[in-house]
Order: C-alpha cells, then sequence, then structure tokens
C-alpha cells in the first residue's frame, strides 16, 4: 500500500502537529473563555444595576404614597382637635391624603405630568409628533 504526503507516520508527524495545534486550540480556547467570563460579569453588574435601581424607585414610590395618607391623617387629626369635630375632619383629611399620595406616585412614575406642566403629546415610534403638520401645531388646541 502506498501511503500519502498528508497521512505520515502516525506516531512522528501527528504528535508534533498535534501538540502545536492544541496548543493554538488551548490559546484560542482560553481567549474564548475570558471573554465570555467578562460578558457575564457584565451582564451581572448591569443585572445588580438595574434590581438595586428597582428597589429604589419602589422605596421612592411608597414613601411618597405613604407620606400623603400621614400628612393627610396628622391635618385631619388636628383640625379635629381644635374644632371638636373627632371623626369628620380625620376621616375626610385622610381620603385627601390618599388621593394626594396616589397623585405624589404618579407623577414621581412619570404618568402624570408635573404641576404647571402641560400634557406632551405621544411621540410616535418614527420618533414625529401624531400631528406632524404645521398648520395643526400652530393653530390652538380646542
Amino acid at each position: 500500500m502506498d501511503r500519502s504526503p498528508q497521512q505520515g507516520d502516525a506516531k512522528e508527524g501527528s504528535s508534533e502537529i498535534s501538540e502545536a495545534d492544541l496548543s493554538s486550540r488551548r490559546e484560542k480556547l482560553n481567549q474564548l473563555l475570558e471573554r465570555r467570563r467578562q460578558s457575564e460579569i457584565r451582564a451581572e453588574a448591569k443585572a445588580s444595576r438595574s434590581s438595586t435601581a428597582g428597589m429604589a424607585q419602589a422605596m421612592k414610590l411608597s414613601s411618597e404614597f405613604i407620606a400623603g395618607i400621614v400628612a393627610g391623617g396628622m391635618i385631619g387629626w388636628l383640625l379635629d382637635q381644635w374644632l371638636g369635630t373627632m371623626p369628620f375632619g380625620l376621616v375626610v383629611f385622610i381620603l385627601l391624603g390618599f388621593g394626594a399620595g396616589i397623585l405624589n406616585v404618579l407623577r414621581s412614575a412619570g404618568v402624570v405630568p408635573e404641576q404647571g406642566e402641560a400634557w406632551r403629546k405621544p411621540v410616535t415610534p418614527g420618533g414625529e409628533d401624531e400631528d406632524s403638520d404645521e398648520s395643526s401645531q400652530n393653530s390652538p388646541r380646542k
């Protein structure tokens, strides 16, 4: 049987080629693993930041809500003490505080515009306003 030059001697050529080949493969694998580790570290850091930001937002919104109710209750209780109308002022101002707390939460979340700001027109996915012609922008709203 005639051996082709590509096959070579199984014991001599394959061990030399295989060592060089294994060395280059090992280096490529190490580089790939390092890139994956770095991307996993970045992903974990990003997830941690978003988790922390979510917790901070939740604490802010809940404190806005509770502060509105507590402030309303205190004003109602003080008004009842001053006027002698014991449960009525407390009940009315707790309800007003509840409404104020909800409004503060909606403002903090960006659902309702801040006091004194006008409603903004929604932006379409294309980046332009719904009413894009100039005549409708210059005319007063009805």
